[in-house]
């Protein structure tokens, strides 16, 4: 059963990748926590979507994902990043979608810290320090960092700090019992968002055929948009083996 508040998330990732935009995802943790407004989302379909996790079936990697609604579900990329995504639609389908960028409105020396300008107790793996405020949660690696998310965090349940549709002011640091928290999810689409091609999805479901990207306009937070690279086919033994004839 769907927790109350979370109803939006119900009916998938098409439908409820929009209506977090704006929301505000806290994690609580050791007396600290950090909030982000998030700013840029992706969808994805589960067996319908080439470009999910969930394409081919169920993993040990992927298990959270085909679970229940309103859970965490976080893997690991590049062999050094973790990424968030939140659990949609009925269970067994795989659908969810992927935490892509946010502005940090609580919380910002713990945040700084993690990202690397300065020493924080259980910090994540650092990546390159920030430039500036709206890179600190700016593409799905980094907002997870700022975070303070990982490997522990999937399968956890999001804990509701709103009703649909209402937003909450940013909440204090030290305030916030232990948990992950979202509020204000929305029950509407907000007027003005855009949608595109997802970022850095190789093959078909990076195509213009899967305009699943949302993102608010006019926010720096939003990260550039970043077409996948072509993959280079491995050749043949045949072919290696022709090469070294000739």
């Amino acid at each position: 059963m769907t927790p109350r508040g979370l109803e939006p998330l119900e009916r998938g990732s098409l439908h409820a990748a929009p209506l977090l935009l704006g929301s505000t995802l806290t994690v609580a943790r050791h007396g600290a926590a950090v909030s982000v407004r998030l700013t840029e989302v992706e969808a994805y379909e589960g067996s319908r979507d080439p470009g999910s996790h969930g394409f081919r079936g169920r993993t040990a990697r992927t298990a959270t994902m085909f679970g229940p609604v309103g859970h965490i579900y976080v893997y690991f990329t590049y062999g050094m990043h973790w990424c968030v995504n939140i659990v949609c639609g009925p269970e067994g389908t795989s659908s969810g979608v992927l935490l892509r960028a946010g502005e940090v409105v609580a919380g910002m020396d713990t945040a700084l810290a993690r990202r690397g300008a300065g020493p924080v107790a259980g910090a994540a793996v650092r990546s390159r320090p920030p430039r500036t405020a709206h890179q600190l949660a700016s593409g799905p690696a980094r907002l997870a960092q700022a975070l303070g998310i990982g490997a522990g965090d999937d399968g956890s349940a999001l804990l509701l700090g709103a009703a649909p549709g209402q937003v909450l002011d940013p909440v204090p640091e030290h305030s916030v019992p232990d948990g992950i928290w979202l509020s204000g999810l929305r029950s509407r689409r907000r007027p003005g968002t855009l949608s595109g091609p997802r970022t850095g999805v190789s093959g078909e479901g990076g195509g213009p055929d899967y305009p699943w990207r949302f993102w608010l306009p006019d926010e720096p937070s939003v990260s550039p948009y970043r077409a996948s690279r072509p993959r280079r086919r491995r050749e043949s033994r045949e072919e290696r083996r022709e090469e070294r004839r000739d």
